[in-house]
């Protein structure tokens, strides 16, 4: 099992930029990883994920272009770069851990959770 804990959310102006960082108790070398978010009311949705090595990643629409997800190995850290935030990236972001070979971009395909981190975009 894994812990994961998540650290960098904050307050910043629109256009603004954040790094998130999602620390983990043991080692991630098997575990293809992912960032969600979830706003008020709403539910948790996939944001950007990356595999084993860091040699694929994927992203949602919404965030192509100005988000950018990588790994340390070393760290056991995974990483979610944002920049040019918009209000609409406010929400609760989520890291996440799953077994396997492939990079999952739904909630049912991780296994395990970070606690959550608040970004805010302020207009």
């Amino acid at each position: 099992q894994v812990q994961l804990v998540e650290s960098g959310g904050g307050l910043v102006q629109v256009g603004g930029s954040l790094r998130l960082s999602c620390a983990a108790s043991s080692t991630l070398t098997n575990y293809n990883l992912g960032w969600f978010r979830q706003a008020p009311g709403k539910e948790r949705k996939f944001v950007a994920g990356i595999n084993l090595n860091g040699g694929n990643t994927c992203y949602s629409d919404s965030v192509t272009g100005r988000f950018n997800v990588s790994r340390d190995n070393a760290k056991n850290t995974v990483y979610l770069e944002m920049k040019a935030l918009k209000p609409e990236d406010t929400a609760v972001y989520y890291c996440a851990a799953r077994r396997g070979t492939t990079v999952g971009v739904t909630r049912d395909d991780f296994d395990y959770w970070g606690q959550g981190t608040q970004v805010t975009v302020s207009s």
